[in-house]
C-alpha cells in the first residue's frame, strides 16, 4: 500500500471526513511530508471506493458549496489493520538490525 493511501485510510479511521478535511489531516499526520492536491485525493477516493475500502457517507452544503463526506468500510478497516501490522513487522526488523549496529560498551 502506498503511503498516501495508508494516510487517507488512517484519517478515515477517525470518522467520516470531507475532501479538504482529509487533505489537512494527511498533511498533519505526515508532518507535511505528504501534501495531497485535490485532484490526487479525489482520484484516490474514486479508486478506494471502487475497491470497496471507502464509501460516501453523506453530503452537506456549506457556504453554497457541496461537501461530500467519505467513511471507511469494514473492508477498508481490515486493509488498514493488515497494513499497520505489516509496517509494524518491518519496523521491528529494522530496529533489531539497528540495535546490532550500536557500539557495544565493555
Amino acid at each position: 500500500m502506498r503511503e498516501p493511501t495508508f494516510l487517507i485510510l488512517t484519517v478515515l479511521a477517525g470518522g467520516p471526513r470531507h475532501g479538504y478535511g482529509i487533505i489537512q489531516e494527511v498533511t498533519t499526520l505526515s508532518a507535511a511530508r505528504v501534501a495531497l492536491l485535490p485532484g490526487t485525493l479525489y482520484t484516490a477516493l474514486d479508486r478506494l471506493t471502487a475497491q470497496g475500502l471507502v464509501e460516501p457517507d453523506h453530503e452537506e452544503v456549506v457556504d453554497g458549496r457541496l461537501r461530500r463526506y467519505y467513511r471507511l468500510t469494514s473492508t477498508g478497516l481490515d486493509a488498514l489493520r493488515a497494513e499497520t501490522a505489516r509496517l509494524r513487522q518491518l519496523t521491528t526488523a529494522a530496529e533489531t538490525r539497528l540495535r546490532a549496529l550500536r557500539p557495544r560498551t565493555a
